[in-house]
């Protein structure tokens, strides 16, 4: 009998994913991950890992298997939280749940779990993995879940070889209402609760208050920027061949004041995104204002009037070379190497036609169709069908 280790998180997939196991006639040990102690920027009183270790209890007793509480905490606030507070604070938005992956789950986690002398770790992802053999190697592939509505496996992009050989997802081949369904006819006491929202493993937090804790309000000033400004058409012109195409396509406006009107006032523009709607407070549009750019150095956040405004859009996107990540080694771009792909740049974005070129300096995704909001700190990932193949960092 093979060990697995399963990450009960308290909710109905990783429920379900351990009496999967059990059913195929694994050894199944079930493990609650606690990373997180500060409930001053929890939104609701009530303390979400308390409740959701105690669903796991109740469901690993259900299922009669051992169970026990790993206090994960100081590994968490140091690869995840300090990281977040850096990125913000250089005005990138970091992906927290694509590196609580990588650096908890199937890290500091799986070496927990190795250590008890696991198989296996298995976590109750949308997500599906298989193996082929390639020169007489085997060869992991992530792949998408059948459930395209729940399909996860953008968040494990950042996923090894090493990582995947170890890991299970039970529930790959399930949709949501299938799950839900098993829960109930096992009588698992969270086949009716509702799915988790937030940070991975912090619950429900108010990302500014979240933030707040580090990063000092200070007021700056929005400035919109008209969707006619001559920024949006001269460069054109100025296009050469080549390199400097990609260059041009992928580089992110340099706005400044002069440019546009003052419009408003924020309290800090770390604690703003590219894309985002809510929260400027801002009335008297014609149609709702959308962050086109943030500032940290001089404070300032410039908006767009209009979800088709043009400074919303980039057909091209770099991630720097340290940052470029393939789960198939054996697919990566040698320098000047292209493959077409098909990439989303967040999690739930339909999948985009784009052409990947890899240079010394980094790779280039140029997009079929421009794309909006494109957002510095976020992770764009390429499939092949529905083989994940790599990620990285936009830079």
């Amino acid at each position: 009998m093979k060990r697995v280790v399963v990450g009960l998180s308290g909710g109905v997939d990783s429920s379900v994913a351990a009496y999967l196991l059990q059913q195929q006639g694994y050894e199944v040990i079930g493990l609650f991950m606690k990373n997180w102690h500060d409930d001053s920027v929890t939104i609701s009183n009530d303390c979400p890992w308390l409740e959701d270790s105690n669903d796991a209890l109740l469901v690993a007793e259900k299922l009669g298997i051992p169970f026990q509480t790993v206090d994960l905490s100081e590994e968490y606030k140091e690869k995840i939280v300090d990281y977040m507070f850096n990125e913000y604070e250089k005005g990138r938005t970091p992906n927290p749940d694509v590196l609580c992956n990588r650096e908890i789950k199937f890290d500091v986690f799986m070496k927990i779990a190795l250590s008890l002398g696991a198989d296996f770790v298995a976590t109750g992802h949308y997500c599906r993995k298989s193996e082929i053999e390639v020169e007489g190697k085997i060869v992991y592939q992530l792949k998408a879940g059948i459930d395209t509505n729940k399909d996860q496996s953008y968040f494990l992009c950042q996923l090894s070889q090493e990582q995947l050989s170890k890991a299970l997802f039970p529930i790959g081949e399930l949709t949501k209402p299938e799950v839900r369904e098993i829960a109930s006819e096992m009588e698992l006491v969270t086949a009716e609760k509702k799915d988790s929202q937030g940070l991975c493993f912090i619950g429900k937090v108010r990302l500014p208050e979240f933030l707040q804790q580090k990063l000092q309000p200070k007021e700056g000033q929005i400035i919109q920027i008209d969707a006619l400004d001559p920024i949006y058409t001269t460069e054109s012109a100025e296009k050469v061949l080549g390199f400097d195409v990609l260059t041009l396509s992928s580089s992110k406006v340099d706005y400044t004041p002069k440019m546009g009107k003052v419009v408003g006032k924020h309290q800090g523009a770390h604690y703003f995104t590219v894309g985002q709607r809510k929260g400027l407070n801002v009335g008297g549009t014609k149609e709702a204002l959308f962050v086109i750019a943030t500032n940290v150095e001089t404070n300032t956040i410039y908006t767009g009037m209009g979800a088709q405004h043009p400074g919303l859009f980039r057909s091209a996107l770099f991630i720097e070379s340290s940052e470029v990540h393939w789960i198939r080694e054996d697919l990566a771009l040698a320098n000047g190497g292209t493959m077409e792909a098909m990439v989303r740049i967040r999690y739930r974005q339909p999948l985009q036609k784009a052409t990947l070129q890899q240079f010394e300096n980094g790779m280039y995704i140029t997009f079929d169709e421009p794309q909006s909001a494109i957002t510095e700190g976020q992770f764009a990932a390429w499939y092949h069908e529905d083989e994940l193949v790599g990620s990285g960092v936009i830079s």
